[in-house]
């Protein structure tokens, strides 16, 4: 099949790699076109994925509309505040979207299918989420992932897209519900950040995710979700990694906040895009429209938006009334 990655970061560029070892062709399309002429020239994406050698099967594409003309699939891996500009480009696609995109749009609190539901009305809809972090995978490292739709034959194209003895792909039907924990496992990240910056031991970590993933499920099912989803691989298991992994940006930038970094100081130095930033806001502003408590998240939209001291925004967290766990 004919393969359009949209992102040339890690990401793109390692499920790049995985579509065309499953003998598909692959084009990349990225917005810098410098980069992506280095990137071609050197064929190693030394700024997101360095070390990693790209076949020479690859095609490197800096206009977008020659880039999907002929694609069967679209493989959508663009930051998620440009993910509508860039949709709207795609024009009438009439094939199948895959978003790996993990965001909720800040006016709308749209996923991001939900946005490509507006912008590409005419393209079949996939998202594909899990604990797989793009250098681990392009390494070949042992790694499950889910792929979701709505309509059964489309999870079951992306699975036999992606599937792999070291990249398991399984099928899901919950769309919503993968999109939302693969969005709002980035802040529950930043969250676990902090509590390394601050030095807190196991204990406190455990606790943050054990009712992060509450509260990741129970906003989620006000959004027409399934509870069980969160236990899965789009839920848990991305999370797991996210908040533990020292490749984790978002974790990584929690822990910066959480040893006296700024906010935007932090932001204005990173090299990609750390996506429980903006999804923060919206994931603060979506729990307070629909009325669920969701004070993780809360105390992490503090902490960014409102410069609270982390310090303080811990024991905020831990001086709430007792309750029964949900």
């Amino acid at each position: 099949m004919n393969v359009a990655i949209i992102g040339a970061g890690a990401w793109g560029t390692a499920l790049g790699l995985i579509a065309h070892q499953n003998s598909h062709q692959v084009t990349l399309w990225g917005h810098n076109a410098a980069h992506l002429a280095e990137t071609a020239s050197a064929r190693v994406n030394e700024r997101y994925l360095p070390g990693v050698p790209l076949p020479p099967g690859f095609r490197y594409e800096a206009d977008l509309a020659a880039a999907v003309i002929g694609a069967e699939v679209v493989v959508l891996a663009v930051p998620s505040k440009a993910f509508r500009g860039v949709t709207l480009r795609l024009g009438g696609y009439r094939g199948l979207i895959v978003s790996v995109t993990k965001g909720i749009e800040f006016n709308t609190g749209l996923t991001m299918c939900g946005v490509l539901e507006q912008t590409v009305p005419t393209a079949r809809l996939a998202a594909l989420s899990g604990p797989s972090l793009a250098i681990e995978v392009a390494h070949g490292v042992p790694t499950a992932v889910v792929a979701a739709s709505d309509q059964p034959e489309s999870a079951r194209l992306v699975q036999s897209l992606f599937h792999r003895p070291t990249f398991r792909v399984y099928t899901g039907n919950d769309l919503v519900g993968v999109e939302l924990g693969g969005a709002l496992k980035n802040v529950i990240a930043i969250a676990a950040g902090v509590c390394d910056g601050l030095g807190l031991g196991d204990n406190s970590k455990a606790a943050l995710i054990t009712r992060g993933i509450a509260e990741m499920s129970r906003l989620g099912v006000s959004c027409g979700a399934r509870a069980e989803t969160f236990a899965g691989l789009g839920g848990l298991g991305d999370l797991t990694v996210t908040c533990f992994s020292k490749h984790s940006r978002n974790r990584s930038f929690g822990e910066r906040l959480g040893r006296g970094g700024r906010a935007d100081e932090l932001l204005a130095a990173a090299t990609t895009a750390i996506e429980g930033f903006p999804t923060a806001r919206s994931a603060q502003e979506l729990a307070t429209r629909l009325g669920v408590p969701c004070p993780i998240i809360a105390q992490v939209y503090a902490m960014l938006y409102e410069a609270k001291e982390p310090r303080r925004a811990v024991t905020d967290l831990l001086g709430r009334d007792s309750k029964a766990e949900d």
